[in-house]
């Protein structure tokens, strides 16, 4: 589950910033020395509160780009996106249509894919050409909303994004050369599924989903019912996932609205003269995927009967081919008619054709695959899956190609037919596969590749470097027998991103580049055929991200795992420090054990102003993970060398609290069974990591406070409710009684019916009466995560004060399971601050 930590790094903003480091650097670190009285603001009869201005100043500074390099490799956008929107932003109205959240006046998507948080706004954008580094900002209207996602086209002259205006989503293209950009007039884009916008292989021209015209008002709501809401079962297994979206179909005017808000027109946009070309006949189109050919397009159009307890992506659907070469005329060539999967086991997969894809190499080839296990992975079979392939003109019956002993998950394509990945993976064993094969030789014994846990990061081999071809379709680069693979590196010491060098003959890898001890410097790509000059993005605990280019030298002695050839690198672009304050913060990565003698690691910060040897108050974060080999679990994953930026509990090192942040919580055991001993595991993790802290001299052992999100808000009550180490709790947007999701949550597959005792064990609502530490729970009022409602916050803060315990709830308004809005991220940590300020820093000895 992405944390809105991540999210922010993925798609973080950059313009220039900001003020003077010395008044804030200043402020924090008087406010570590001053312990007598929190330094929050004084909370008035309503509205939303803010923490400390020195807090404010890094909350509200520009957050920093990242890096979109074009097809063909000689330009760079640096996206920036606007961190915190404005709550007025968050409290758009919206409708909850089967597991999609439309926003009704211009059919934008109100939500990110899983209900996480609000579809975000760039905030510019700046071209950089890599020859030479000229930067271009390129120039935006004052009000435009341009979404994060830009779309190179596979020649590089032009790029295209979506504008999210008041009253439409926008279509916009810009010119590679010169920067310019301008809206394409007529187009109202339709993006409740995805797949609004993507170039058609002739780079010529956008297939697009449009919002049909002459749809009139939406389905107004009956004054009166029509009837009741009504759902029947028959007798078969129906479970619902923790994963699935809340926000489902009710009644017969959901039905209505959804098939409103669903319809799409297709249409072909001319990029060069704006002229609009309509596919076909509206209706409510899931995917769209041209072929190679440029001739064909695969269709998924989702239709009636629909569900009142499952998402759109599970109704039934019908599985088309077009040929568009006479756009008016369109002829549908039938796949495959999907029906209604509302009874998939949790974990497994639907009945009949799914996955499906065009062959990168063939003019128009489909493959798919097909469950042989009844989609449960609980079943054992000879073979999980059957991979199918069907070739234009699809009117011959589909032939099986191979049979995957574990899950099918897709192929890779490269470039040379003969050459293919085909990846598998094992729910049981958290385990996952590759082989080479060659569909053209299906004689041919498909090769092991790959052939290891997916908990194992030392050993991920990385991933295969892609390049686009003409016709845009992205493929595995092959330079003769070798493809390259860019990975993160993991290692004892922190993440290391490299580059290598795979033979395909040999299966040996060589290793080009690798990230040095003191920086963190990922692969982007190749700039161009040359293969020896590549583009890296570069950073450092003190050095913003930026990107670089590299250039390889000669071959050189190295030790095993390093480079085996020299580099040298030049800076093309120079974002500047936003937060220069921030560098007054240090951070250690600590290696530490667990009582049962298993390698654990954190990452201590320490706040602006510490001296060394000086115990202070201390926050502990962590998430806990499942791992079914206790060998992977101790695996250091991270980097202490990347830029150091704060975001929510990492705000509090500016109030004065050292943060053990990203503490290993493994969860080890079987996976049909891990949760048997969780409880157990989560006190002796959470000791663990509290002891070394209090060892080495950092924390306070009457001082410290724990915070987690989601299943960390899990595990932050079971904290306080289990165990003594803690002087106060704040969890965020959880989960608290695990009856409420009866057919599994996290990787516990087992039913509440199957495994009653563990479902209560886990569940800290049945231990409320224990729950005498103070506790903050906060929660976003519009999470659409059912695995974690509302209510289980609502329900869990009545549970506490029944039973004489100390707690404060706080829902944030319009908020989903991850906080978006500015206001609402103010007061999240104003209420720690004020929350752990009270019970942790200023708390009297035990």
């Amino acid at each position: 589950m992405p944390s809105h930590k991540a999210l922010l790094v993925l798609f973080a903003t950059a313009l220039i910033a900001c003020s003077t480091s010395a008044p804030i650097a200043a402020q924090s670190s008087q406010y570590l020395l001053s312990a007598a009285a929190p330094a929050t603001s004084t909370e008035p009869a309503s509205g939303y509160n803010q923490p400390p201005k020195f807090v404010l100043d890094v909350m509200h500074a520009p957050s920093l780009p990242f890096p979109i390099v074009s097809s063909t490799q000689d330009a760079i956008l640096l996206v920036s996106i606007q961190g915190y929107p404005s709550i007025s932003r968050v409290a758009t109205p919206f409708l909850r249509l089967a597991g999609v959240r439309v926003e009704i006046k211009n059919h934008s998507k109100h939500d990110t894919p899983g209900g996480y948080g609000i579809t975000q706004c760039a905030t510019g954008f700046d071209l950089v050409h890599i020859a030479g580094g000229a930067q271009v900002h390129i120039a935006l209207p004052a009000s435009a909303c341009p979404g994060p996602q830009v779309l190179w086209a596979a020649d590089g002259k032009r790029f295209a994004f979506v504008n999210i205006a008041s009253e439409s989503v926008e279509l916009w293209i810009g010119d590679a050369k010169t920067g310019e950009v301008h809206k394409v007039p007529g187009v109202a884009l339709n993006p409740m599924f995805g797949d609004e916008m993507q170039w058609m292989p002739d780079q010529k021209s956008l297939l697009v989903k449009l919002v049909p015209k002459g749809m009139g008002a939406p389905p107004p709501e009956p004054v009166i019912p029509i009837g009741p809401s009504i759902q029947e079962t028959g007798g078969e297994k129906g479970q619902g996932s923790t994963y699935e979206n809340r926000d489902t179909l009710n009644n017969t005017h959901d039905e209505d609205l959804f098939d409103y808000y669903a319809a799409s027109q297709l249409a072909l946009v001319d990029a060069a003269t704006s002229a609009i070309t309509p596919v076909g006949k509206a209706a409510n189109y899931y995917s769209v995927a041209p072929a190679p050919d440029c001739l064909h397009i695969l269709i998924k159009a989702i239709h009636k009967p629909y569900s009142y307890v499952t998402t759109y992506n599970h109704f039934p659907q019908e599985v088309e081919v077009w040929d568009v070469s006479k756009p008016s005329h369109i002829i549908p060539q039938s796949v495959a008619s999907l029906p209604l999967a509302d009874r998939v086991p949790i974990g497994g997969v639907p009945l009949g054709p799914r996955d499906f894809s065009w062959r990168a190499t063939d003019p128009a080839t489909l493959v798919w695959a097909e469950a042989l296990d009844g989609g449960d992975w609980n079943v054992t079979v000879p073979a999980r899956d059957k991979v199918m392939l069907l070739k234009a003109p699809f009117k011959s019956p589909a032939v099986e190609i191979e049979r995957t002993e574990q899950r099918y998950a897709g192929f890779e394509w490269s470039d040379r037919p003969a050459v293919a990945l085909m990846q598998e993976y094992d729910e049981n064993r958290h385990w996952r596969q590759a082989l080479i094969v060659d569909l053209d030789d299906l004689k041919q014994k498909p090769r092991l590749l790959w052939d290891l846990s997916t908990d194992e990061y030392y050993a991920d081999p990385g991933n295969p470097v892609l390049h686009q071809l003409p016709n845009g379709v992205r493929v595995i680069r092959q330079e003769g027998d070798s493809i390259y693979l860019a990975g993160l590196g993991s290692s004892p010491d922190g993440d290391r991103p490299f580059l290598d060098r795979l033979d395909l003959t040999t299966l040996k890898t060589e290793r080009l580049f690798r990230s040095d001890k003191t920086s963190f410097e990922r692969f982007l790509s190749f700039t161009g055929t040359d293969t020896h000059t590549f583009l890296t993005w570069h950073q450092s605990p003190v050095d913003p991200p930026n990107a670089f280019v590299r250039t390889l030298g000669k071959s050189a002695d190295a030790p095993t795992g390093e480079a085996a050839y020299s580099s040298t690198s030049v800076a093309i672009t120079h974002v500047p420090d936003p937060t220069p304050a921030v560098r007054a913060i240090q951070k250690r990565l600590v290696k530490y054990k667990r009582a049962d003698g298993l390698d654990l690691s954190f990452t201590l910060y320490t706040p602006p102003g510490y001296k060394e040897g000086t115990r202070v108050p201390t926050i502990l974060y962590a998430y806990p993970l499942d791992y079914a080999d206790p060998s992977k679990a101790g695996q250091v994953v991270g980097s202490q060398e990347r830029f150091t930026q704060l975001y929510e509990y990492q705000l509090l090192l500016l109030g004065g609290y050292a943060i053990i942040d990203d503490a290993s919580f493994p969860i080890i055991g079987d996976p049909k069974k891990a949760y048997d001993t969780y409880l157990d595991q989560l006190v002796a993790d959470a000791k663990a990591a509290v002891d070394e802290a209090v060892r080495i001299g950092v924390a306070d052992p009457d001082r410290i406070g724990v915070t987690g999100h989601s299943h960390g808000a899990l595990m932050t009550v079971n904290l306080v409710a289990h165990s003594d180490l803690f002087r106060a709790g704040a969890a965020t947007s959880g989960s608290y009684n695990k009856t409420l999701t009866p057919f599994g949550f996290q990787n516990e597959r087992r039913s509440v019916w199957e495994a009653p005792d563990v479902y209560l064990k886990v569940s800290p609502f049945f231990s409320a009466d224990k729950l005498k530490t103070p506790l903050l729970i906060v929660h976003g009022g519009e999470d659409a995560n059912p695995g974690t409602t509302p209510l289980q916050s609502q329900k869990l803060y009545e549970a506490i004060r029944g039973n004489g315990g100390t707690a404060r709830l706080v829902v944030l308004p319009h908020e989903p399971h991850w906080y978006s809005a500015m206001e609402s991220n103010e007061q999240l940590i104003y209420e720690m601050l004020r929350w752990f300020d009270k019970y942790v820093k200023n708390a009297p000895p035990r």
